[in-house]
């Protein structure tokens, strides 16, 4: 197999290189937003760019990006654009910078929403050139850049600007486009249409000439733009070279057939206009797709518009079709062409008669049609409105080959999608894993197109969502598989042997050479399918290595998925591998299968279960593993060994490899994904067209159900009537009792109800009353009934006092239907969603609510919360592997609560016992819970109605006793009613069936995380579990698929899902779901959560509005991003807000940090970019604020990037170890890893030094910004920065501050000083990094030589130890000036050429003074382990050493040892 080339990866300019761009001095005097006086517009600039900078580099992305990111679109071109200036290199400018910022994936028609004036106009010309002949005006490669723009505005239809463009091209005066046979033919079909073709031929005529030929020329423009492309088709040549303009413009074409027919609103008419075009037959017949290089990916977007086009739906309804009504329409149509056949063409008579069956497949009706002339085969397709009707007496002008595959393609069987889906292998194989246009590279820039799905806003069926997820979801996991193969198979180095075979020279920890393979069993096929229902084999391998590795391959469970991989290298013994050369001829891979463990096997041949006895001890290094392989893999290959005499995979395997089991779920989901494609997906009727992105995006709010509730108990949410009347601004709120002592909560509100459906009203007085009518609200306070005498059975309360948006969230969340919360950081997310479990399980105790987060980290959160309000535990269960790191001694597993159950059961049987001895009855009540019912009806129950009857009507403090005696009461009775739900664990003796009823009957609250809801899918339906609503926490981190999921756990109630309430709380605003490859995450949207995707699509959302978590001048970096965020009152009044961070002049500060020693960022692997001179910034800093008092774990250190986090944690390790005067910060890691964490002080590394990358990405940017309470202190390339758009609002607030970092060196921590206030101590600036470094060191050990006095003076020593002490203080103290400190800064880190430095190990210097600092670590013995610290009382000069001094020698590469994926 061809090894694919590697593609370049594009190299973004530096700052400097910008800076002597033309185009950069042209914006300087034209655009740039911080030039005061501009020179005025003139349109030569935008000819000259675009002919000397664009064209002339032939559209180098280099040269657009530029031009993009200097505001080129938004300060200058759209800003100046009118009819009157409009040329063709205005246009393509516009076209371009538009392309880019899609490219980029940042908003691309924010400025033309803004002066949407001229837009009609512009589009009408991208419209004509697009249609432009090729050798004209427009060159072919810039109609390629218009067809990418036109895809862009089809995509973009939510944009109301666009929408009323395109939807001129695309509504049903398009079938102009028809031939009329064709076009009576479909108008037959609906009679309803004929109607409104009518009505538009009536219009038409109604407009002057000019408007009308405009509309003729705009409904015919996708007919004519085929007819365009299919004359570029054919110009292809066979076998001559032929330009990669004319490869590119036709790969750009079909995407853009793609995405049209995908999308229902284009789809309607679009498809009858594509299907008369024959565009595919012309496509499949052309050179281009004969031409095995040129035309790979262009064969492979023309299989996916094949199943677009002949996609399982109704165009007109949009409704899915059934596989018996598809299988109807290819009946229909094959009989339609046998009475054509049997009426007008008698050389077909054998074909007219035979039956259905015998003459659907390609090779019979080949047999049949091949032999007749061209004229005839033109006549039958015209008699079937193909073609148009042929001339008497005249030949036909499609050739022969074009006329038999137009018909034969049209008649011939399809195989169902269905049926497709479940023949194919869910294991990636050698062809799939390495193709590029499936499977792009890391380096994937977004220039070219690719042949994959596009998640956008709407989907066809629900079959084409789960499709589509299910393509990408199973690429996406291809992508980390190729990474983890690539990873182990080089690092075994296979060689080739004298004598041929294969040696391995290295060893990789995830795989081992297979010893011995061999197939144990295919067993045979299920009825109506041809591939084996199993087939499993043996795999033995050696395991001759260190004893914890050993361990890891014996651990291998059940269902874990391992790769058979077959290397046939060709390079000598000895050959170095180079990791940017193609890895498939390095390595010579020809074979990976998949495989799925079932378990190790024992001595006597037999699988060891999974199990809680121990596994038995195997002897000797062999150990043989039974796998299932794929049967459908398994299918192909044998057909392909018998058929083609290919050699048989099976028997070359000579690696297996396995991966980490966090990472190895992907054939569990994607079996998840194609079960739900094989049942009928009950999705509740008030959600399906939102999920499918159509209809009224607001038809599933509360307001708009018919079920909607009038009165509902708030419970403990309220914690006064003031609270209450605060919580609803503009309502009248009418209080049933009036005495102000009875008016406390809990409260039961009844609310207005209004019918979706508004009737109409003649008299206006009416319509007062009603208005006045729908603002009251009926407040009923009510009393909770006594639950006994002992303190703990009062209820818990509630104790946040929430803001009135945060109760519409409450109210919404109770309410049936669809309820989306959008929470900016520090908004209390979590309580609303607690306050909502909790109200949802008092008013409703018969419903079950499941919780769904994206991390186990979240559900622990969600979790603590839920245990501080009024729910029994005993209704709380936890599935999943992240219950272990629950802050609790409690265990809310299922085997915990199995446990717990059991414990409980026998307390309260105590309880019972003790009850029997105090009512003196005889006999065993407490034996079980059977008997204790008994005891209950009989003994308990008799005596209580005797009481009742007893104590009526016994004077005025007879409610207040009876009050006390029924809540007594009370408890004895919970204690009885728990024994009766208790008594099935009597019953059920297993703990897996305890656990599995606790799950199914007992438990009303379960949670989990999306991935365990997508693993454990088909167990929970098989179990029967049973939900009414769903609650989903971090919503807009998790994945459209894994979000729909947990809404299919369950079987439907007669053909209805019994879901009720569906609440998701997220922030779009924040980072989206974690896509690996960059193709999958730009190119396919496949970042794009589903609660993003229905915000873009108009559902609406309850936007929380008040933040309590940090200082409201932190807040300001970040709240306009978020409809009017303010502030919570604590954040202004309580001291830690108020007061100034010690030592800090200001509580945010930017840090402009140069190049040090000449260099800026470093990337030794692609993606893992790293920044030397600020990770030693930051550390200096977090080591100046230690050393002040501030508490090390109230800091954290962010950076943007991997590479950057592993160097600044080998910093610390060096710069301060365990050393007990600073410690170590709370958390190093980035800003996606920290994402729903927060902290007092964040120190934030932005590491890039030539292209803003990620953090261009506004959301990245919302999350760095949101992650500090007290103090934000940013390192960064300012001048790099702060020219980026989208992040101006907030880099322009972080420059209005000095860009060197002020410090208050004698302020100590904590400090009095109020923030914003002049400090009475004095304000030091630091210019730069070495500086920093040094102040530091000096503070350091300062510090030191005080607490050593003060050791000597506790401890009165001799004076010589003194006089030591004070002559190293000398020579510190002689590096106090900041000239001095600089050079010797300068002289004593030493360049990373250094030979000190090595590759592996960085010296570790201890000595202090300058003057031997140069010494490298192994010439003075050094220890580079922090372990090694001496304490504060050993003597000066060891600990002095404990704090390496700035003349420590490290080089970027130190941490580049360990790359965690890429960013």
């Amino acid at each position: 197999m061809a090894a694919p080339a590697q593609p370049k990866k594009i190299v973004a300019p530096t700052v400097s290189q910008i800076n002597a761009e033309f185009v950069t001095q042209l914006a300087c005097k034209y655009w740039a937003p911080h030039i005061k006086k501009k020179s005025p517009f003139d349109i030569k600039v935008i000819e000259d760019i675009y002919e000397k900078e664009i064209v002339k580099s032939r559209f180098a992305i280099r040269k657009i990006m530029l031009l993009e990111f200097s505001q080129y679109l938004e300060n200058y071109l759209w800003m100046n654009y009118s009819p009157e200036v409009s040329s063709k290199a205005y246009l393509m400018s516009i076209c371009c910078m538009v392309n880019e910022k899609f490219r980029e994936n940042v908003p691309a028609w924010e400025i033309f929403k803004k002066k949407p004036d001229h837009f009609p106009f512009f589009f009408k010309h991208i419209l004509k050139a697009a249609l432009a002949e090729t050798d004209g005006e427009f060159s072919l490669h810039e109609q390629t850049v218009l067809l990418l723009f036109l895809d862009h505005c089809f995509n973009s239809l939510e944009v109301d600007l666009i929408r009323s463009q395109v939807q001129q091209l695309i509504s049903l005066p398009m079938w102009m486009g028809l031939q009329l046979a064709r076009l009576e033919l479909e108008l037959k079909k609906t009679p309803k249409l004929r109607k409104f073709w009518n009505l538009i031929k009536k219009n038409d005529e109604k407009m002057d000439p000019e408007a009308r030929e405009q509309a003729y020329q705009e409904r015919r423009f996708l007919s004519q733009l085929i007819q365009k492309f299919i004359s570029v088709l054919k110009s292809v040549p066979l076998s001559e070279p032929v330009t990669m303009d004319k490869v590119h413009y036709c790969e750009r074409f079909i995407e853009l057939m793609i995405d049209l027919e995908a999308l229902l609103p284009t789809r309607r008419w679009f498809n009858t206009i594509l299907d008369d075009s024959h565009l595919l037959v012309h496509c499949y017949l052309s050179n281009l797709v004969r031409r095995e290089e040129d035309g790979h990916l262009f064969s492979q977007l023309l299989d996916m518009l094949k199943f677009y086009t002949g996609f399982e739906i109704n165009d007109q309804t949009g409704n899915a079709l059934t596989e018996n009504e598809m299988t109807t329409i290819h009946y229909d149509r094959i009989t339609s062409l046998q009475r054509a056949a049997f009426a007008h063409f008698p050389e077909l008579y054998d074909f007219a008669l035979s039956n259905v069956a015998e003459v659907d497949t390609r090779e019979s009706l080949v047999k049949f049609f091949g032999p007749l002339s061209s004229n005839t085969l033109h006549q039958v397709a015209s008699y079937l409105c193909l073609l148009p009707t042929l001339p008497k007496n005249e030949d036909t002008t499609f050739d022969k080959e074009f006329l038999l595959e137009l018909l034969v393609s049209r008649h011939e069987r399809r195989i169902s999608q269905i049926q497709q889906l479940n023949q194919m292998p869910l294991y990636p194989t050698e062809k799939i894993i390495w193709d590029e246009n499936i499977v792009p590279t890391e380096y994937y820039s977004g220039e070219g197109c690719l042949a994959l799905p596009k998640l956008n806003l709407q989907f066809l069926t629900l079959h084409d969502y789960l499709l589509r997820n299910f393509n990408l979801f199973r690429l996406e996991s291809t992508y980390e598989i190729r990474q983890d193969i690539e990873d182990s198979v080089s690092r075994m180095k296979p060689w080739q042997s004298e004598y041929g075979g294969v040696v391995f020279g290295g060893w990789a920890r995830m795989a081992q050479p297979i010893v011995a393979f061999t197939v144990v069993e295919v067993a045979k096929p299920n009825i109506g399918e041809n591939w084996p229902t199993r087939v499993r084999a043996d795999v033995t391998i050696n395991l001759n290595v260190r004893d914890h590795i050993k361990d890891e391959w014996e651990g291998l469970r059940k269902h874990d998925v391992c790769f058979l991989i077959t290397v046939r290298p060709t390079k000598p013994y000895g050959t170095k591998f180079d990791r940017r050369r193609p890895f498939i001829e390095q390595v010579g891979l020809v074979y990976v299968r998949g495989c799925e463990i079932q378990g190790m096997l024992d001595d006597k041949g037999r699988v060891i279960e999974d199990g809680p006895e121990p596994r038995p001890n195997l002897r000797g290094e062999s150990r043989t593993f039974r796998v299932f392989l794929d049967p459908n893999q398994y299918q192909q290959d044998m057909t392909s060994t018998i058929q083609n005499g290919a050699e048989d995979v099976y028997e070359t395997f000579n690696i297996i490899m396995r991966r980490k089991p966090k990472e190895n779920n992907f054939k569990a989901v994607l079996e998840t994904i194609r079960n739900l494609m094989n049942t009928d997906c009950v999705v509740p009727d008030w959600l399906h067209d939102i999920i499918l992105g159509y209809g009224d995006p607001s038809s599933a709010h509360y307001s708009k159900m018919p079920n909607q509730i009038a009165t509902l108990d708030f419970n403990d949410t309220f914690l006064s009537i003031e609270h209450l009347k605060a919580s609803f601004p503009g309502h009248n709120v009418k209080v049933t009792v009036e005495d102000p002592a009875l008016q406390i909560p809990p409260f039961r509100i009844t609310f207005p109800v209004r019918s979706g459906k508004g009737k109409k009203r003649k008299d206006a007085d009416v319509e007062d009353e009603d208005t006045e009518e729908a603002k009251t609200l009926i407040v009923e306070p009510h009393v909770i009934p006594n639950r006994g005498p002992y303190p703990y059975n009062q209820p818990k309360r509630n104790t946040i006092q929430f803001t009135h948006t945060q109760i519409e969230a409450i109210r919404a969340g109770m309410q049936p239907g669809l309820t989306m919360v959008v929470g900016p950081p520090g908004t209390g997310k979590t309580d609303v969603a607690v306050q909502i479990i909790s109200n949802i399980y008092h008013n409703f105790p018969e419903q079950r609510t499941l919780i769904v987060t994206h991390s186990n980290q979240a559900l622990n959160q969600l979790f603590e919360k839920i245990m501080a309000l009024d729910i029994d535990e005993r209704h709380l269960l936890r599935l999943g592997h992240g219950e272990e790191e629950l802050e609790t001694e409690k265990d809310f597993s299922r085997y915990g609560r199995v446990n717990y159950v059991l414990a409980r059961r026998i307390e309260l049987l105590e309880e019972v016992k003790r009850l029997q001895k105090s009512l003196g009855v005889p006999g065993d009540a407490s034996y079980t819970c059977e008997t204790a019912g008994y005891f209950f009806l009989y003994q308990v129950m008799s005596r209580w109605e005797e009481y009742i009857s007893k104590v009526k009507n016994k004077g005025r403090s007879y409610e207040e006793d009876m009050e006390i005696a029924e809540g007594c009461f009370r408890h004895i009775k919970k204690i009885f009613t728990q024994l009766e739900e208790f008594r099935a664990s009597e019953l059920l003796r297993s703990g897996l069936d305890r656990s599995k009823y606790l799950l199914v009957k007992e438990a009303k609250i379960i949670a989990m995380t999306c991935t365990h809801a997508a693993l454990k899918r088909h167990d929970l339906v098989k179990l029967g579990f049973k939900y009414d609503n769903i609650l989903m926490e971090e919503a807009a981190q998790i994945l459209e698929i894994e979000t729909f999921i947990p809404l299919l756990l369950q079987n439907p109630q007669d053909g209805f899902s019994r879901l009720k309430r569906w609440i998701m709380i997220g922030d779009h605003h924040q980072l989206p779901p974690v896509i690996k490859n960059m193709a999958f995450q730009k190119y396919s949207n496949m970042e794009q959560s589903l609660f993003t995707r229905f915000v873009r699509v108009g559902v609406p959302t309850v936007d929380l509005d008040a933040q309590g978590r940090a200082r409201a001048s932190l807040c300001n970096l970040y709240n306009w991003r978020y409809k009017n965020l303010g502030n919570l009152p604590h954040v202004q009044l309580l001291p830690e807000f108020s007061t100034a961070n010690a030592g800090l002049l200001y509580d945010f500060q930017l840090i402009n940090v140069e190049d040090f020693q000449g260099v800026g960022e470093s990337e030794p692997n692609p993606y893992f970019y790293q920044n030397l001179g600020e990770a030693e910034y930051v550390v200096a800093l977090f080591m100046y604020m230690c050393l002040l008092g501030y508490p090390a774990d109230k800091i954290s250190i962010l950076t943007t990037y991997n590479g950057q986090k592993h160097l600044i944690r080998d910093i610390i390790n060096r710069r301060c170890g365990n050393n007990p005067l600073i410690g170590r910060p709370n958390k190093v890691t980035t800003v996606d890893r920290f994402q729903g964490q927060q902290n007092d002080y964040i120190l934030l590394s932005l590491v890039r030094t030539r292209a803003v990358g990620h953090l261009r990405d506004v959301r990245r940017l919302v999350v760095a910004m949101s992650r500090a309470r007290l103090g934000l202190y940013i390192f960064a390339r300012v001048s790099l920065f702060q020219n980026c758009f989208e992040l101006t609002p907030a880099f322009s607030q972080l420059t209005a501050r000095p860009l060197h970092l002020h410090i208050i060196p004698t302020e100590p921590f904590p400090t009095t000083r109020k923030n914003g206030e002049r400090p009475s101590h004095e304000v030091q600036i630091i210019k730069n990094m070495p500086q920093m470094a040094n102040f530091v060191y000096n503070m350091y050990m300062h510090l030191i030589q005080t607490t050593h006095h003060y050791h000597q003076t506790l401890l009165q020593l001799p004076p010589a130890m003194v006089e030591e002490g004070e002559e190293v203080q000398n020579q510190e103290t002689e590096l106090e000036t900041e000239e001095e400190a600089m050079t010797v800064q300068v002289d004593i880190i030493p360049s990373p050429t250094d030979t000190s430095c090595s590759q592996e190990t960085p010296a570790f210097q201890t000595d202090t003074t300058p003057s031997q600092t140069e010494t490298t670590a192994s010439e003075t013995g050094a220890s580079s382990n922090p372990e090694a610290i001496p304490a504060l009382s050993e003597t000066t000069t060891t600990v002095a050493g404990a704090v390496s001094s700035p003349a420590e020698a490290y080089t970027p590469q130190d941490a580049t040892s360990a790359p965690e994926g890429t960013k």
